[in-house]
């Protein structure tokens, strides 16, 4: 773990929760390769399959075109930093993630805007495993949506929601969402994505 460790320091780590990652973590990205790890350690002391768990969970896809990390100038020591991702990738609700925010404020200062852009994409995480997305690309001109096995928990009030927006939302041949917006910079990107993913769990709810 210590060689490991100070591997993923020199080398760095890329985009800890997009996909721009290298080796095993490149394929199946930092979370759900921490969740697997821990899910093999607990298979192997207790002798029981994790299989229909794995089955029954899936760990959302984000690419906002955003670095997301915590800077080495702003928690120092990798331990912590390490810690502190892991803890990260396991908030799900809003208010776990205002109190890590405010924790991490707390300890460590200001935070930057690596940071905020971390927090961000949890968010946005917790919202699409409410909403079955499996995975977003957004960019300037809006953002693709796929959802998870091409399910959603309320068809016929998505395929409404898609109706009513027919100039600017489209269902692709391969089941994807195609949202056209048009996102000046980065936080109107994010704004846009909070958005969307809040309309559709209006639909759900």
């Amino acid at each position: 773990f210590s060689l490991a460790s100070h591997d993923l320091d020199i080398r760095g780590a890329g985009n800890l929760l997009g996909e721009e990652q290298s080796g095993h973590i490149k394929e199946v990205g930092v979370e759900l390769y921490q969740k697997m790890l821990r899910e093999g350690v607990e298979a192997a002391r207790t002798d029981k399959s994790s299989k229909k768990k794995e089955e029954d969970e899936f760990s959302p896809q984000i690419n906002l075109g955003t670095s997301v990390l915590i800077p080495e100038t702003y928690v120092k020591d990798l331990g912590t930093r390490l810690t502190l991702y892991r803890r990260a990738a396991e908030l799900s609700r809003d208010d776990e993630i205002d109190d890590f925010s405010e924790e991490m404020l707390d300890r460590f200062g200001k935070l930057p805007t690596e940071v905020k852009n971390l927090l961000d994409i949890v968010k946005i995480k917790s919202l699409c495993r409410l909403t079955n997305i499996e995975k977003i690309e957004a960019g300037p001109k809006g953002t693709v949506l796929s959802l998870y096995k091409n399910a959603f928990p309320n068809p016929e009030g998505l395929i409404s929601f898609i109706s009513t927006s027919s100039d600017s939302i489209k269902v692709r041949s391969d089941h994807k969402i195609v949202v056209s917006r048009q996102w000046a910079d980065l936080n109107d990107r994010v704004d846009g994505v909070f958005v969307i993913l809040n309309q559709l769990l209006e639909i759900i709810e």
